[in-house]
């Protein structure tokens, strides 16, 4: 946890008095999203012990995205939302940061058990779901066309979930060579303090008083009702231990980063995708450890 909040500082204090290189947060993110994540996800994968329950952490991220959006569209018939909020709410609020902030939080708290568990919910879930209904979404409320094709595309050209397929074969196959683990080990574990670093050169708050009732409304459904929801569907399912205390984590990771970007793109309220997004990280530092302390790992 020392490491997670350390990397956040220096990050938020970077970008506030250091005179950085233009081009420093694509940079950062094209090491971490091309080669830490997928090395990542290669050493941890076929290390996954099989469990009937690991469905859970994955249904959690599309109970939650979905349910995101029934929420949303619902609250902006009823208050008179425009098409561009309703639609950056789903993405941002739909959307958990489960791997630049889900992965550094898991390994602190729950080690390289909770981190593989972690990843499966963000490579099988999250990532996916951005690829695709988040395109959708992005495309829908802002007018914009899509195609299938370029969605599948997408989903199928990501280094990491390359990664996870072959990473899956190879559990299969019995595992790595050591030599080979550990350098991609070593490669994964720059994942945790640049994703933290480029966290904290990207934090924004913007709050503006007309966007209280959606900031509320939308972090509220991502942080503490669609976590509730999944708690209940786990318990009811006879899901227990460190899956589900990963999985109902997962659900309840601030906002995206990619989906505040997303929407950005798509012109779907940037202003408020970064409120949002700066509150939900600052809240997650709370709320996360709160809620493991408080689950049964």
């Amino acid at each position: 946890m020392l490491i997670l909040f350390t990397c956040l500082a220096l990050g938020i204090l970077a970008r506030r008095y250091a005179n950085l290189p233009d081009g420093i947060v694509q940079g950062i993110n094209w090491w971490v999203l091309n080669v830490a994540l997928p090395a990542l996800v290669l050493a941890l994968v076929p290390q996954v012990p099989l469990d009937s329950h690991l469905w859970f952490p994955v249904a959690a991220m599309y109970v939650t995205f979905f349910g995101a959006w029934a929420v949303f569209a619902s609250l902006g018939r009823a208050f008179g939302w425009s098409r561009h909020r309703i639609g950056c709410l789903i993405l941002v609020c739909g959307l958990g940061n489960t791997s630049f902030m889900g992965y550094p939080m898991m390994e602190a708290m729950h080690g390289k058990a909770g981190l593989s568990i972690a990843v499966i919910a963000d490579q099988l879930g999250c990532f996916p779901l951005l690829a695709s209904a988040g395109i959708v979404v992005a495309s829908l409320y802002s007018g914009r066309a899509t195609s299938a094709t370029a969605i599948v595309r997408r989903v199928f050209t990501f280094p990491a979930f390359l990664a996870l397929l072959v990473g899956i074969l190879v559990g299969v196959a019995g595992g790595w060579p050591v030599a080979v683990d550990k350098v991609l080990m070593q490669l994964g574990q720059t994942l945790t303090p640049l994703a933290l670093f480029s966290v904290g050169l990207q934090f924004r708050l913007h709050l503006q008083r007309e966007q209280v009732g959606a900031l509320v409304a939308g972090l509220g459904w991502k942080m503490l009702l669609a976590p509730l929801l999944m708690l209940v569907i786990g318990l009811a399912a006879g899901v227990g231990g460190l899956t589900l205390t990963v999985g109902v984590l997962q659900a309840a990771m601030a906002p995206m980063i990619s989906a505040a970007i997303l929407a950005d793109q798509h012109g779907l309220e940037p202003r408020l995708a970064n409120t949002v997004l700066g509150a939900g990280i600052l809240l997650s530092l709370l709320t996360i450890p709160l809620g493991n302390a408080l689950l049964p790992a």
